[in-house]
């Protein structure tokens, strides 16, 4: 049993959707037609209506330089007869890139174009289902790499999606950050077994299959997070996009180089910005912390007593003032240790201890 904290002021969309306003999951119907952005070679279909047409007088003037210089970084793997894209995490030729974009390949052996014409094998040297990440080693040095935002954007930045859209190598389509914090149920991913995604950036720029393991930039140039899925227009959708935020893709990462593995830290909560509105609207006398939206049963968090509607402001004694702030001190326990969360909870002030558990596949 899952529950979730639903303001009940806010009136349910059509399309549902998890944010600072309303706390439901995406409804089966539109999970179903979730996709991702993997491609068949040589293939193009109807997703590609997807595509914005952007005028030269409505673009930022830094935007063709942001991709002049992304481009080099971001490539296109093949596996197989399909294809996505990836992104150069480190010079010493470690790329990253989806776990599904790589899942089928046989005997973990991949080929790797990049900007320059040249083209590379590539060996799949880890990957984690769960977190949709996996590190392919090529033979190259000296490749360009860029910079990975350790912060969430705000909703309404300028987000750009360079990769290989329907094979069109390096292909940039532009928009804004739609949303933060997003969840696509299980129930619309192939080989998800059961396993949602969450904590998605949205943005309403154009994903199509083959944009998977790409790069979704801000107006620096810097990796917001790697572009994963969209909602294709048969489902009535325009423009709705998804990414990996980067912070979560460089611990995934990192850990996958270090250990060949990634531990998932897990509390069984999902929290959002508690921002003066619906701080308001629950009548909460707080101006910081993070609002519990879902409690999983016998989860940690639960069996400690967390509830919805607290509000987590502190974590081990350090202050949280954001989600990013949550998930980034969660990272950094090790499963299996317990955590003390101070707590608001009808204006009085609580400490609840809770173990952390590895995240259930």
């Amino acid at each position: 049993m899952r529950r979730w904290l639903a303001l009940p002021e806010t009136p349910r969309p059509s399309i549902r959707h998890r944010s600072e306003f309303s706390a439901w999951i995406v409804a089966a119907g539109l999970a179903a037609g979730v996709l991702f952005g993997t491609a068949a070679c040589g293939t193009a279909t109807d997703d590609a209506s997807m595509s914005r047409a952007e005028t030269t007088n409505s673009q930022p003037a830094g935007l063709p330089a942001v991709v002049r210089d992304a481009e080099s970084s971001v490539v296109t793997i093949f596996v197989g007869n399909g294809l996505g894209s990836g992104v150069v995490y480190r010079a010493d030729g470690v790329i990253v890139t989806n776990e599904h974009v790589v899942r089928s390949a046989a005997d973990r052996r991949v080929e790797v174009a990049f900007a320059d014409g040249r083209r590379a094998p590539g060996r799949v040297q880890a990957a984690d289902r769960i977190s949709d990440i996996a590190v392919v080693k090529v033979d190259r040095s000296g490749l360009p790499t860029l910079t990975f935002r350790s912060e969430l954007p705000q909703v309404g930045e300028l987000a750009v999606a360079i990769g290989s859209p329907l094979g069109f190598e390096n292909s940039a389509t532009a928009g804004i950050v739609s949303g933060l914090n997003r969840t696509l149920p299980a129930s619309g991913q192939p080989g998800r077994l059961g396993q949602p995604l969450v904590d998605l950036i949205q943005t309403d720029a154009a994903i199509s299959p083959g944009n998977s393991g790409g790069a979704l930039l801000d107006g620096q140039g810097r990796v917001l997070g790697i572009n994963e899925a969209y909602v294709p227009p048969s489902e009535g959708a325009v423009s709705l996009g998804f990414a990996i935020p980067s912070a979560t893709v460089v611990d995934a990462a990192d850990q996958l180089l270090r250990t060949g593995e990634v531990q998932h830290a897990f509390l069984g909560v999902q929290v959002t910005s508690l921002t003066p509105e619906v701080a308001r609207q629950l009548d909460i006398q707080v101006d910081s912390g993070v609002l519990v939206l879902f409690v999983a049963d016998q989860g940690p968090a639960d069996r400690a007593g967390v509830r919805l509607g607290d509000v987590i402001r502190t974590f081990n004694g350090e202050p949280v003032r954001s989600p990013t702030d949550f998930l980034a001190q969660l990272r950094s326990v090790d499963p299996g240790r317990q955590v003390t969360l101070g707590i608001r909870r009808n204006g009085d002030d609580l400490e609840v201890k809770a173990t952390v558990a590895d995240r259930p596949a």
